[in-house]
């Protein structure tokens, strides 16, 4: 492999720091032609910052700055690396890593440098996903269930997986290939038992997955109701800003207004939507088709209710359509919380969510809020976290976090099933060991073991260049 040079940190905008990064066979000698200190660059002490001045390509002092060399294969990379630490004006970086370019290193792509860890067994695939996920992070837990599976968390929980498929498999084929050695014959009870297992802690593992969507994409989180209900009062109180326009007129919002929040340690993706009613006006009439579609698409649902309108037979109208709306959110089938707004104008009150008609799909819970005095959050937020909790495996790192890892646990456990389905059905060992090794190969998809290279190409796309 060629020696590659990116911008790791700063370059886009001044900074306090940047950093540039280097990896590859000739790195030392390169980087003794950018960085002068006391001592060549190939002898300065392994994994210790020096103090020196950064060169250009003309050999001209561009800044002072720190440099450190981790010699390989005990590297990120696996190869031998280094990084400068300057300051961080995006011309010094450029005229730095041009400098590394005239001595011979060339502009590392999107994630080559994870991707050189992978191909020189630091890492596996699903740690290079972590990666990724660990910079994305929006959330403290997103963000602790990455640095856990960076770790090595579902590395080790997918071991026991393929360490009871090899055996069963290699056993049969030293059987097989060597008829004249005293080998035990591979027993059916054996094969099910490790199967079994096998079906247990891939089904396990594909249990998280719901988990891991809501760690690394957030849920997507519709705030429905009448006009003049308090929506966009309650995403601006959520955001911590104005986010949405509000006014006394009804129909003010017209389009849906989309905002990313943490509320009880889960991020809602919040669509503020057009309050739902009949109308004659094009354009609030084409905001609330896409509300009732943002209502379709959500996973949790907010519907919110003017807590300052009365029961009496002038607002008759209204109660109808909130009627019509309840029962709307209730046969939606997806979880909701019922939320009556304005609670700063009304005072303490009993709560009533009036009729659910059908099949009842209870709110998870009824509370009362003010956008205004901030009551009632700290309720919303506890049951926004009853409806997502953290799960064990959380802890671990354990999570599968996206589509690829799920179609290959899943393409696992379905040739596991049909692995047991061929035993129980009398079929011999050897018939059954076709659908085991196709379990095995999803397995080491999953870690890299037996990944194709499109597979890794589409991994390593997703990085930014210096990672």
């Amino acid at each position: 492999m060629d020696t590659i040079a990116a911008i790791a940190a700063g370059g886009s905008a001044p900074s306090a720091i940047g950093v540039i990064r280097v990896s590859g066979p000739d790195c030392f000698s390169l980087c003794g032609r950018v960085f002068r200190a006391s001592r060549p660059f190939g002898e300065l002490e392994a994994r210790r910052m020096v103090l020196g001045e950064i060169l250009d390509k003309e050999g001209r002092v561009i800044d002072r700055g720190l440099a450190v060399r981790f010699p390989g294969p005990h590297s990120y990379t696996g190869e031998d690396s280094a990084e400068f630490h300057c300051h961080g004006s995006p011309v010094v970086l450029r005229e730095a890593l041009a400098a590394l370019f005239a001595a011979g290193a060339r502009q590392a792509g999107p994630g080559e440098f994870t991707k050189r860890a992978f191909l020189n067994g630091r890492l596996d695939l699903t740690q290079a996903e972590a990666v990724i996920d660990l910079i994305d992070a929006e959330t403290a837990a997103a963000a602790r269930n990455a640095a856990a599976q960076l770790d090595g968390g579902l590395r080790r929980r997918l071991e026991p997986v393929q360490e009871a498929l090899l055996e069963v498999a290699s056993r049969f084929y030293a059987v097989v290939d060597y008829p004249d050695e005293d080998i035990e014959d591979v027993k059916p009870e054996e094969l099910s038992s490790a199967l079994r297992k096998a079906e247990g802690a891939l089904t396990a593992l594909l249990n998280t997955c719901k988990r891991g969507r809501v760690l690394k994409r957030g849920v997507r989180t519709a705030i429905v109701g009448l006009p003049n209900a308090g929506k966009s009062s309650l995403l601006n109180a959520l955001a911590g800003y104005d986010r949405a326009i509000v006014t006394g007129i009804p129909g003010t919002t017209r389009d849906t207004v989309e905002e990313s929040v943490l509320c009880g340690g889960v991020l809602l993706r919040l669509v503020d939507t057009a309050g739902l009613r009949e109308t004659e006006d094009a354009v609030e009439k084409l905001g609330v088709e896409r509300s009732r579609k943002a209502m379709e698409e959500a996973e949790l649902i907010l519907l919110v209710r003017d807590g300052s309108v009365k029961m009496c037979p002038e607002n008759g109208a209204h109660w109808e359509a909130e009627a019509l709306l309840l029962n709307q959110v209730s046969q939606s089938g997806k979880p909701w919380i019922c939320i009556e707004s304005k609670c700063d104008l009304t005072g303490p009150h009993a709560f009533s969510i009036g009729v659910i008609k059908g099949d009842a799909n209870n709110p998870a819970a009824c509370l009362c809020v003010s956008s205004v005095t901030g009551q009632g959050f700290d309720k919303l937020e506890e049951a926004v976290a009853a409806l997502f909790p953290p799960g064990a495996a959380e802890e671990g790192g354990s999570l599968l976090t996206d589509q690829r890892q799920e179609e290959a646990a899943s393409r696992a456990r379905a040739a596991v099933r049909r692995a047991l389905e061929a035993l129980e059905g009398g079929l011999t060992p050897d018939a059954v060991l076709t659908d085991a090794e196709e379990a095995l190969d999803a397995v080491g998809e999953l870690t890299g073991r037996t990944a194709r290279e499109e597979i890794v190409e589409r991994i390593f796309s997703r990085f930014c260049v210096g990672k």
